[in-house]
């Protein structure tokens, strides 16, 4: 099969490679659609050991089953297997499993191939007025649903009387306020960097969409709940400053390991900070379904190209090329 390979920092290799084999418990993919993630460009830049080359990345997959009784059903992937068994996942905190693996992480290949195998308990069954392109983006969308769930348990006052800050317009950060809209947030504002992509965000929702490296945002300690989805020292540093006593800050970004936080303010002024990792089991079904009912609008900001310009992608996104929140990549 083909399948794009990276093979070392910045690079990209459109590749034969054998194709993979169900084992038992599992169910061969055929792959129509699989989404750049951030972390795909953190491991084609160099800067994650734990996705050593050459591997196959890419882990925001949809296609079809290709074997067995259920040849033909579509299905979008959960990327992250876990073991089924472990205290975690029996109280269904499925993403804490001690023996996690996620595709596009060794040892597990990803999809950004022709084909996938993974185990049924994964796949979930897309219906049939649901796109291929926006079943795919039930992984990045369920990092934020699941955000959102953790924030709500945490926030006084309630989510719909809150303003709510995301920074990062990309599709965890957008995924985030969609999700927070669904929730019914009273006031939702999206901090991104890149001109043309807030253009394309402000036709999403109705988000305030700004410049964080500006003062067109939210007032100093206005915002009852920050959704951090770049992860980096300058938007930790906003996080700290933008909060409001009591408060509530989610970061779910990895873009950088540490500096920013202001942990004087945060222990003065009784703030939470909290990480949260992908999402239960739980939060990628209901994503999907929150999807395949139209209930996170029409999702149709994706740029769309074939597996063979994953290389050239990947130097748009870096060079801040793209308007679209998230790339799609077809086999």
């Amino acid at each position: 099969m083909k399948a794009l390979v990276y093979t070392g920092p910045k690079t990209l290799e459109l590749r034969d490679v054998a194709s993979p084999v169900a084992s038992s418990g599992d169910a061969l993919v055929k792959i129509n659609s699989v989404g750049i993630c951030g972390s795909d460009m953190h491991a084609w830049a160099g800067h994650d050991e734990r996705r050593p080359a050459p591997l196959i990345l890419g882990h925001e997959a949809s296609g079809v089953i290709v074997e067995g009784p259920e040849a033909g059903l579509s299905v979008t992937v959960n990327p992250l297997v876990t073991c089924g068994s472990c205290p975690y996942c029996q109280s269904g905190r499925t993403n804490l499993c001690g023996s996690r693996q996620i595709i596009s992480m060794a040892p597990r290949e990803g999809a950004f191939a022709e084909y996938l195998s993974m185990p049924w308990g994964n796949l979930v069954w897309v219906d049939h007025t649901t796109s291929f392109e926006r079943a795919a983006l039930a992984e990045p969308i369920a990092c934020g649903w699941h955000a959102v769930r953790l924030a709500r348990q945490a926030m006084k006052p309630a989510l719909e009387e809150s303003i709510c800050l995301v920074l990062g317009g990309g599709a965890i950060g957008l995924g985030a306020g969609l999700v927070l809209a669904t929730h019914g947030a009273r006031e939702i504002w999206i901090g991104e960097t890149n001109p043309i992509r807030r253009s394309l965000i402000k036709s999403t929702g109705d988000f305030r969409v700004f410049d964080p490296l500006s003062s067109d945002g939210p007032s100093e300690s206005g915002a009852d709940l920050v959704v951090d989805g770049v992860g980096i020292e300058a938007t930790r540093a906003l996080a700290s400053r933008i909060v409001r006593p009591g408060g509530v800050i989610v970061h779910i970004g990895l873009g950088s390991a540490t500096d920013g936080l202001d942990i004087r303010r945060l222990t003065l002024q009784e703030i939470s900070f909290f990480g949260t990792y992908t999402y239960t089991q739980d939060d990628f079904r209901e994503t999907a379904q929150a999807i395949f009912d139209g209930r996170l609008g029409a999702l149709d900001w994706m740029d769309v190209r074939p597996l063979k310009d994953g290389a050239k992608s990947f130097e748009d996104i870096s060079m801040g090329k793209v308007a679209a929140p998230k790339i799609i990549l077809k086999p």
